[in-house]
């Protein structure tokens, strides 16, 4: 179980898309159940709602590289004038 939680942390969008694919293509299957897809229909549909949910992913992780880019302001050192006092 440690090893599974180790790889998510070091691929968090890689197993944010498998898991957000699932839910996707999940719900796709449940709803589209009794339309009467042609095993083709299913194999395209299943694959771009595959790439939706990875695309989907991306955006959302767009703002993640800018946060990591900033530095943390710059600390000012301690005034040591005060404790001379």
């Amino acid at each position: 179980m440690q090893a599974i939680k180790d790889w998510v942390l070091r691929h968090t969008n890689l197993a944010a898309w498998i898991v957000l694919a699932v839910g996707m293509n999940a719900i796709l299957i449940y709803e589209a159940r009794d339309v009467g897809l042609l095993p083709m229909q299913w194999f395209w549909l299943i694959l771009i709602t595959t790439l939706v949910a990875g695309a989907c992913i991306w955006i959302i992780s767009w703002g993640d590289d800018e946060d990591a880019a900033a530095e943390p302001a710059a600390q000012p050192a301690p005034d040591d004038s005060k404790a001379d006092r």
